[in-house]
């Protein structure tokens, strides 16, 4: 018995390691984290999340800014910039395990005046480790208590929305949300993530009147871009969408679901050579998925097209 129970604890210790390094691969990336002005910045911690093997990683950016992944699966990844006295922001990208992958650059946002006590600190860090342990209602109760302790730090508001709309309390996630707009009227990200409310309400009319108050020259995250570009596919509004996602994969060169999308507003805009061109484009970047060919197809039919008009 006691063998078995050893061999047991073996086999779970064996898959646990697998598991945990089910992210490695021969793929490779790299990026740099700059601030608003353009300042490489150091010691921004980097947490990497490969989607396919539900594992993933972390690493700081150096005194460049610069920061590497290697040995990696190919696929979507998710990555999350933080440093203490920044906005958080958070990507998604597509790695490619056997070819280059383009350099990722963010510029994260740097929180004015936040100056809090030690104590409060250790009470935003409690929360934050509580958000991304899913313990969204105790998150809650932790940041609050940070900014009833310090109303200065009401940019606080907004992580506690966004406890509250990872629980899908949207109304909540939307109260929060314009506290931060009563202090800071012209908070881009807090109109965005309102429109986010309205939009997984189901009102994607109310979510583009957010999204609208938003200056698209200013929105320099390609997830964002896609996200509002969505919206206007879905209410048809095709030429707004275009712009997003054109935006978008401008930014992020091998994002695949901007550019699928983009193909798909050409098509739908009748415009046959660019979605020919933008449809090639995707396939430098995915060739075999289900997806791949359903784009292949969409070529082959464009091509007969216009060979049929001519």
């Amino acid at each position: 018995m006691r063998k078995t129970a050893l061999l047991l604890i073996f086999i779970l210790l064996i898959t646990t390691f697998v598991l945990s390094q089910g992210y490695k691969g021969k793929g490779r990336f790299k990026g740099i984290v700059f601030d608003e002005q353009g300042n490489p910045l150091e010691g921004v911690k980097i947490k990497l999340y490969s989607l396919k093997a539900s594992s993933g990683f972390e690493t700081i950016t150096d005194v460049n800014g610069k920061w590497k992944a290697f040995y990696v699966r190919g696929g979507a990844w998710n990555i999350d910039f933080e440093k203490p006295g920044y906005m958080p922001k958070k990507i998604s990208a597509q790695i490619k395990e056997y070819d280059r992958n383009p350099d990722l650059e963010v510029k994260l946002k740097k929180i004015e005046g936040l100056v809090i006590a030690d104590k409060l600190k250790e009470d935003l860090r409690e929360g934050n480790k509580l958000f991304d342990e899913e313990k969204y209602e105790e998150a809650v109760e932790a940041y609050k208590h940070v900014v009833e302790e310090s109303p200065d730090t009401y940019i606080i508001y907004m992580n506690i929305g966004n406890c509250y709309f990872q629980m899908e309390k949207y109304d909540q996630a939307e109260e929060y949300y314009k506290k931060v707009l009563e202090k800071d009227p012209k908070n881009q990200e807090a109109m965005l993530l309102i429109g986010n409310c309205y939009s997984n309400r189901g009102d994607d009319e109310k979510a583009l009147e957010w999204y609208n108050k938003i200056e698209f020259e200013k929105i320099d995250d390609p997830t964002v871009l896609f996200n509002i570009g969505s919206n206007f596919y879905t209410q048809s509004k095709f030429e707004e969408a275009l712009k997003y996602y054109k935006k978008a994969v401008e930014i992020r060169e091998n994002f695949l679901d901007a550019i699928y999308q983009l193909g798909l507003t050409y098509l739908t805009l009748g415009n046959s050579q660019d979605a020919i061109k933008t449809f090639d484009n995707y396939l430098k970047f995915d060739q075999d998925s289900k997806r791949a060919y359903q784009v292949k197809g969409f070529i082959e039919f464009l091509k007969k097209k216009i060979e049929n008009k001519n």
